[in-house]
């Protein structure tokens, strides 16, 4: 048998994982030519029987294993074979997968049947078959070739991170098509808790996307198996790597793959999402990665995520564990959803970080991404969850005494900037639209009393909500315009008679003092005789808080109608030993005024800004050419940082990551190294970098490239 291996994967678009074994797609026929020694395959003479198997158990009933005959048009298997040309001592076959079959490593054998009576039996060799979203007939179909090149092709992206103020993009490589990528996610497969109870089932079950998304987003996170990342939000990480750190999949990935599938340590909601976009990419599966700003993590299943503060403005932890995560990251995965009503397939929203269990194990989705935004929170898996995320209320409570004393309930709070990569561009796509219908309108507020209706009925069967609903949503208070800038005062807008807003300075930049003003407002034809309480913590992304680091208080005496400002200062000194990898601070003023027992709180979560790394690349980039690479680097802190370590890695133009260790760094220095490489991929590439030491963990930087082909 010849082997047009790099013909072949052209044709099914895997080219770029491999030209030296077979990868192709199925519903889309690839060719074999078979050679023979004595004489020509005569038909209607000769008959060529075909057998493909996969797993360790395959069998027909299963559809693990199929024969099928090369002359045969009427034959019992979906798999189909037939005659291309036939010559004096060689002919090409046409072999065809159904679009619904199994995915993964098959085994190809013949037998060949002679008008003499003799029967020969060869064994071929091995193929991987993977998802076609080329094929119409494919549950993963996308019938655009822009989208197909952007979800599929494409091996680097950004992850978006920061708050919804300061949204800044994280470049990613995921280098789904780097050497050993596909031999990993195959093995991912087969350490799935259920390969391992029923491998014969597994294997024929992974026809369908939507039992494979499941299973790769429980294997991504290592709450129930031996799966790829271990999650920590700890801010301790000296025995694995700060997830801030991590710039692509492929290490994470080939680092689970060498310790014989023992757990990377660590990651958080973007590395989980990032590297099941590179294993779904890779299988053949559209993905993207999604980043929801103030995403709702809703315990108890009310949809109403509760916040608690003491009297200073501190928000405190609760003891129900709901908190509004800063950003959040999950994927969304392309596929028919035939197991739901019509109209709800398309993207679909998986979730690989370990929040909550599904059916007893850590992973959530798909979820139909039209059926949380149609409040359809019955429909499988795991939409009541998602639907929290994107579209909870927030509850505000004030703790005093032993005593909790409602604030305020915010409608729109949650769920902002639901953001994405544009296709084949730079630039973020916001698709709020596609989970919810705009916040204060009539619809919005209809979807969310029908899936709280849908709830408190408890028609959902997902395993992932206890059944302990509030009998009723409490009424929602009015809103003002300016709350996606901060939170409003927590009264009802006509009877609030003051208002207090923080407004920054100038830029919150790292290593540099924080100054804002609290602004002042009476609205009401009286003096008003104000005492506030100031404060400013650190925040975890997922919400959660860390000690305060500064306090303040205020005596404001307001005319009529009088406005005034009150300047704070947080200096460098004060939030440097306190402050989180994540890089957030939230201040929080309670307002009370003298004559009234009602409070107004107010609050702002700052994102500190780091200099980006800047890369040049000196020279064209062609393949199989060397290449220099200028990084320039920088220590942005007024004080001295050790243990410096710049990583650079890129598809396509680096083998694998490159480390540099920088050791120590003055003050403000400014330095540049130059690094020399050999591209082996041509077309659009990108560099990533990321430069951490003892003081910050992900000063990042990335740099486009088109590498031409070798003249």
């Amino acid at each position: 048998m010849a082997a047009p291996f790099s013909r072949n994967n052209v044709r099914h678009h895997t080219e770029e994982i491999t030209v030296d074994h077979l990868l192709v797609r199925r519903g889309q026929a690839f060719n074999l030519t078979l050679y023979f020694r004595n004489r020509g395959f005569q038909p209607g003479l000769d008959n060529i029987i075909f057998v493909v198997e996969t797993g360790p158990l395959p069998d027909l009933a299963l559809g693990t294993r199929a024969v099928f005959s090369l002359a045969r048009h009427h034959s019992p298997s979906p798999w189909i074979a037939w005659l291309e040309t036939n010559g004096a001592t060689s002919t090409e076959v046409s072999l065809c997968a159904p679009p619904t079959a199994a995915v993964g490593r098959y085994l190809l054998k013949i037998h060949i049947d002679s008008f003499q009576g003799s029967v020969t039996a060869y064994q071929l060799g091995e193929f991987i078959l993977l998802f076609n979203p080329w094929c119409p007939e494919d549950a993963v179909y996308l019938d655009s070739e822009p989208q197909r090149q952007e979800y599929v092709m494409n091996d680097y992206g950004f992850i978006y991170q920061g708050s919804k103020n300061w949204i800044r993009p994280c470049p990613w490589n995921y280098g789904q098509f780097e050497e050993k990528i596909i031999d990993i996610c195959l093995k991912l497969l087969d350490k799935s808790l259920h390969f391992q109870t029923d491998p014969a089932t597994d294997c024929a079950l992974r026809g369908s996307p939507v039992y494979v998304s499941r299973v790769v987003c429980a294997m991504i996170n290592s709450n129930d198996d031996n799966g790829v990342l271990n999650g920590n939000w700890s801010e301790n990480y000296t025995d694995g790597a700060n997830p801030a750190e991590w710039t692509g999949s492929v290490a994470i990935l080939k680092q689970w793959y060498a310790t014989g599938c023992q757990p990377v340590r660590y990651g958080q909601c973007w590395v989980f999402a990032a590297v099941m976009c590179t294993v779904m990419r890779c299988l053949g599966i559209p993905t993207r990665v999604i980043t929801n700003f103030d995403s709702g993590h809703d315990t108890d299943g009310n949809l109403i995520i509760d916040e608690y503060y003491d009297n200073t403005g501190r928000i405190l932890g609760n003891k129900k564990k709901d908190t509004i995560w800063n950003f959040h990251v999950w994927n969304e995965c392309w596929m028919a959803r035939k197991d739901l009503p019509p109209g709800y397939g398309g993207w679909q929203v998986l979730d690989a970080t370990p929040q909550e269990m599904s059916n007893g194990v850590y992973c959530c989705g798909p979820a139909s991404v039209r059926a949380i935004k149609d409040g359809e929170v019955d429909l499988n898996y795991d939409t009541p969850f998602v639907f929290s995320m994107v579209n909870a209320d927030c509850m505000s409570w004030l703790v005093q005494g032993g005593k909790e004393q409602k604030l305020h309930q915010d409608t729109s709070s949650v769920g902002n900037f639901i953001s994405t990569k544009s296709i084949q561009s730079d630039e973020r796509d916001d698709i709020t639209e596609n989970y919810k219908y705009e916040e204060g309108s009539l619809q919005e507020r209809q979807v969310f009393l029908k899936a709280l209706q849908k709830l408190k009925a408890g028609r959902f069967h997902s395993s992932r909500r206890g059944a302990d609903l509030q009998p009723s949503r409490p009424t929602p208070l009015s809103q003002d315009s300016p709350r996606r800038l901060h939170t409003p005062s927590l009264r009802p807008s006509d009877v609030v008679q003051v208002s207090l807003k923080f407004k920054l300075l100038d830029p919150p930049n790292m290593g540099q003092d924080i100054c804002f003003v609290l602004l002042a407002f009476n609205m009401s034809s009286q003096f008003k005789d104000l005492k506030v309480n100031l404060s400013a913590q650190s925040l975890l992304h997922d919400g959660s808080p860390l000690s305060p680091f500064w306090q303040d208080i205020a005596f404001i005496t307001l005319s009529p109608k009088e406005a005034k400002t009150y300047p704070c200062k947080i200096s460098y000194s004060q939030y440097s030993q306190y402050l989180s990898t994540d890089k957030l601070i939230r201040i929080s003023a309670l307002g009370e005024e003298k004559s009234s027992p009602e409070k107004i709180l107010v609050n702002k979560i700052i994102t500190l800004s780091y200099p980006s790394i800047t890369i040049n690349v000196l020279g064209a980039a062609v393949v199989n050419q060397p290449l220099s690479i200028q990084v320039i680097f920088s220590n942005p802190l007024s004080e001295q940082v050790e243990d410096c370590v710049l990583t650079v890695e890129g598809s396509g133009l680096f083998k694998k990551q490159q480390k540099v260790f920088l050791g120590v760094l003055k003050p403000q220095h400014r330095g540049s190294i130059i690094l020399e490489t050999v591209p082996f991929k041509s077309g659009q590439r990108q560099i990533q970098a990321n430069m951490r030491s003892n003081k910050f963990k992900d000063i990042k930087g990335y740099r486009n490239v088109y590498v031409d082909f070798a003249l």
